[in-house]
């Protein structure tokens, strides 16, 4: 099945070209496009020095945004399955064909890349998982699917979700709420161990105040999606 990969990038000089050769060397059966979210350093100038496939945007539009092109991307070139996978290096390309298997027997419609089953790599910070732990439980609620890594880049989706995405994702912090509107919207959702590698380079946009932040914003943010959702469909 045609697969894209979507590397959502911003300011990710030092990472982006080992992340782009690794997938062009190691994987050439998949094909691949960078969404640039106007990063200010030389994530641009790297991309277009190596002949990179890429996708500049004019504004910074964050992570959801900039995936959210991904998809558009994948439509507009009619891909099967989309996966994305960030720009940082924590995402190994090997674990592709285990995350896009379920996909092509036509037994999931999105299938998410988690560190938590086998809990093996980097586990990210106390933190981080306590957020994580807390808007696992809130998707319960929300929609009744079971996702331990709630926060995962990780992640494939099928020709149905890419063209759903396409027009429908949240722009702020989107991986949540994907997989509630997906489940919402009657895709099937599961998961797959995977191994992530901690960043190799740049900082990560999330620190410790904004995990603090994102632990109480995602669940209330989720739980009003889900009512919006309820009342539309009342009407």
């Amino acid at each position: 099945m045609k697969t894209l990969i979507i590397i959502p990038a911003y300011n990710e000089e030092e990472n982006i070209a080992r992340v782009t050769e690794n997938i062009i060397n190691n994987f050439p059966m998949y094909d691949y496009v960078i969404i640039n979210d106007c990063s200010t350093d030389e994530t641009e100038k790297i991309c277009r020095d190596n002949n990179f496939n890429y996708v500049s945007l004019p504004i910074n539009l964050g992570i959801g945004g900039a995936v959210q092109c991904g998809y558009r991307y994948a439509t507009d070139n009619d891909y099967d399955i989309a996966v994305q996978l960030d720009g940082d290096g924590q995402h190994d390309p090997a674990f592709i064909e285990k995350i896009i298997g379920p996909i092509i027997e036509g037994a999931a419609d999105m299938v998410i890349g988690s560190r938590f089953i086998d809990k093996e790599g980097f586990q990210t910070s106390f933190m981080r998982r306590a957020g994580i732990v807390l808007i696992s439980r809130v998707i319960r609620l929300c929609c009744g699917a079971r996702v331990t890594d709630t926060t995962s880049g990780f992640r494939a989706v099928n020709r149905g979700l890419i063209r759903f995405f396409a027009r429908h994702y949240a722009q702020d912090y989107p991986e949540p709420e994907a997989i509630v509107s997906a489940v919402l919207n009657g895709c099937r959702v599961t998961e797959t161990p995977v191994v992530v590698r901690e960043r190799a380079g740049g900082v990560s946009s999330i620190n410790t105040l904004r995990s603090v932040y994102y632990m109480f914003k995602v669940p209330l943010a989720l739980i009003v999606y889900r009512l919006s959702i309820k009342k539309r469909g009342e009407r």
